[in-house]
């Protein structure tokens, strides 16, 4: 079992910083900080991510880049859960399509942060290719 620890500090206004052992970000209201869904989708990409690259490494495909566009809709009734969220893979100069599809696929499997949120959202991904 792995034990995770962040610290938030906030003042009234809601101006805060997200402090972890590695790195310390902006959160709160305003101009230049994460808001919560931002740093859940971010969750989301990043765990997605390194769960795909670790599969695509077993499977020996590989590709120049990616980008990762997660888009979702929250929902009016409290609480204000996600009704829907669509994560988009665009792979660049990938060497093996249908084994990078399959390496999304299986991430959205395994990724604990996107089946956390399946039990709450619509959950979808696609993944396209860039040349």
């Amino acid at each position: 079992m792995a034990i995770l620890k962040i610290n938030t500090t906030f003042t009234p206004d809601f101006v805060g910083e997200l402090v972890t052992s590695r790195a310390v970000a902006p959160i709160g209201a305003g101009e230049g900080r994460l808001s919560p869904y931002d740093m859940l989708l971010g969750a989301l990409s990043s765990c997605l991510y390194a769960t795909f690259l670790g599969i695509a490494e077993k499977k020996r495909i590989a590709f120049e880049s990616i980008d990762i566009e997660v888009t979702a809709e929250k929902r009016t009734e409290v609480p204000t859960t996600l009704k829907w969220c669509k994560v988009v893979f665009k792979i660049k100069n990938a060497q093996k399509q249908k084994g990078l599809v399959q390496a999304g696929e299986l991430a959205a499997e395994y990724c604990s942060i996107y089946q956390t949120l399946a039990h709450v959202a619509e959950m979808s991904l696609e993944v396209e290719f860039i040349d």
